[in-house]
């Protein structure tokens, strides 16, 4: 189209002549033209349709979802601090230096000395500068550091649980959205089907009006029909778009991309499932039971840092030095042989118990009782989670099976759909129906399949939340259904 566009602007009839002087009067049209179907045409090029399955989804929304990748980082952040939690046995070291002048002028000293010598002498009674330096080395040791460095490694490892929560999660959003999607996509199809046959209903209705053969109630009643279509396509429509951003957002890509879903068949496999199994797996690998377990293990190991700190004496080791020069820093040199001497450094071992822990009423006993409360209440959260967990699973599991029972009902339905098709079509070849009972016939035989499709996509997404229930790796349960029709649409896409 560019090509044809360039070879018109060529014309001579298109093509300025040149100004006064041999100047051109302005860019030769076919640029122009060129250059704006480029500017025009940038956005529509950079929409780029993707095509892409459930398991692509999942991994690019793993590598490239913020939420995710914000955990990620908490997570980097806990172990580092787990890596370095030795460092609490380095000493702290402080080092200092300091230079002063008396603000008063000392009184002078007499120093009585016999007669012989010359007697009294007078001494001080100056300003005088003093340079002095400092150096401090301590170290507290007590049995709450090494329960200490645990809590750190704990509270690491709560955070790759909180992440794997968070992972798992987001597949599991991102694999039901994908299957919604699908869904609302055949619902869409489904009802433009639906206002095609009720525009035909329209032109058969206005064709009879205008020949004498129907009032003009059954053509307004066609109308209002087809107009009562309009609001619901544009509200599904709608509904697909957000849920296109939304879906969008969670693989990290802007909330304008197009996607092509890949269908799925209608076959569908159910899994026989055992209840009691599938409770007993959830009690110890549903993520959220598994970051309550342990918070209760991080807040256990608080109580007992706590109580070290309280009822355990600490050891403190510290060495101090303060070297003072003897002379005067202003004249004399700072490195002359002893100009600098100490004064009062000494090494200390130190040995102290706090007794305030041993009153019930001090704050450090009562801090020890809100942290036994807290632990109460944790314990109390994770039995409510793990019986919140069982009723769960268990109406998951009736979901499934009512599924199976629905499907099975319609399988029914949708034969005798396909038969009534059938004997409307030869009845529509041997002219004895019109070609528009033939097209509403086909219409009830794709409500009836997508009737089943909608149940399959319903026992797809109920198998997803039962693996993020009892934590399994998704695929587990819903793998052999998606898989396969996955499979079966690429096939027929090529």
């Amino acid at each position: 189209m560019i090509q044809s566009l360039y070879e018109r602007g060529r014309s001579p009839d298109t093509t300025p002549s040149p100004g006064a002087g041999g100047r051109s009067l302005g860019p030769p049209i076919p640029v122009v033209i060129l250059a704006v179907c480029v500017l025009w045409g940038a956005p529509l090029m950079s929409q780029e349709v993707h095509t892409i399955s459930p398991e692509e989804a999942v991994d690019l929304a793993i590598k490239s979802n913020l939420s995710l990748e914000s955990s990620r980082i908490s997570t980097t952040t806990q172990k580092r601090k787990a890596d370095t939690a030795w460092n609490v046995f380095i000493p702290t070291v402080e080092i200092g230096g300091s230079l002063g002048r008396l603000n008063e002028k000392p009184a002078a000293t007499v120093l009585p000395l016999p007669e012989a010598v010359g007697g009294p002498i007078s001494m001080g009674g100056g300003y005088q500068w003093r340079l002095s330096g400092s150096l401090q080395i301590a170290l507290n040791l007590n049995v709450a550091l090494f329960e200490g460095m645990r809590n750190l490694r704990l509270e690491y490892e709560g955070g790759l649980i909180t992440y794997e929560k968070a992972k798992a999660q987001l597949e599991r959003d991102v694999r039901k959205s994908y299957f919604q999607m699908l869904l609302v996509q055949e619902n869409i199809a489904l009802l433009k089907e639906n206002m095609a046959a009720a525009e035909r209903r329209v032109e058969m209705a206005r064709a009879n009006y205008r020949a004498g053969l129907a009032p003009e109630l059954t053509l307004l009643q066609a109308q209002v029909t087809m107009e009562n279509l309009k609001p619901s396509i544009d509200q599904a429509e709608n509904g697909l778009k957000l849920s296109m951003a939304q879906f969008a957002m969670n693989l990290g890509l802007p909330y304008d991309t197009e996607f092509t879903l890949i269908p799925l068949t209608e076959d569908t496999v159910f899994i026989p499932l055992d209840v009691a199994d599938l409770i007993s797996r959830a009690a110890s690998g549903k993520p959220d039971i598994q970051e309550l377990r342990q918070s209760i293990l991080i807040r256990e190991s608080i109580r007992k840092k706590t109580f070290y700190e309280i009822f355990t004496p600490t050891l403190s080791l510290s060495w101090n030095g303060d070297p003072t020069f003897q002379g005067d820093p202003w004249k004399d040199s700072w490195f002359m042989e002893d100009g600098w001497k100490q004064q009062s450094g000494m090494f200390r071992l130190t040995l102290g118990f706090r007794l305030n822990g041993l009153l019930p009423f001090s704050a450090e006993a009562q801090g020890l009782k809100e942290i036994d409360d807290g632990l109460s209440s944790l314990n109390i959260g994770l039995a409510q989670a793990i019986r919140g967990t069982e009723v769960e699973i268990y109406n998951t599991v009736l979901s499934l099976e009512q599924t199976r029972t629905t499907v099975e009902a319609q399988r029914l339905t949708v034969d005798l759909a396909e038969r009534s098709y059938r004997l409307t079509e030869q009845a529509y070849r041997a002219g004895l129906n019109d070609l528009l009972e033939v097209q509403n016939a086909e219409l009830e035989l794709r409500k009836a399949r997508l009737g089943i499709l909608e149940q399959q996509f319903n026992y797809l997404k109920s198998l997803i939340d039962l693996e993020y229930a009892i934590g399994a790796p998704f695929g587990t349960l819903s793998r052999a259904q998606g898989n396969s029709s996955s499979e079966n649409a690429r096939e027929n896409t090529k």
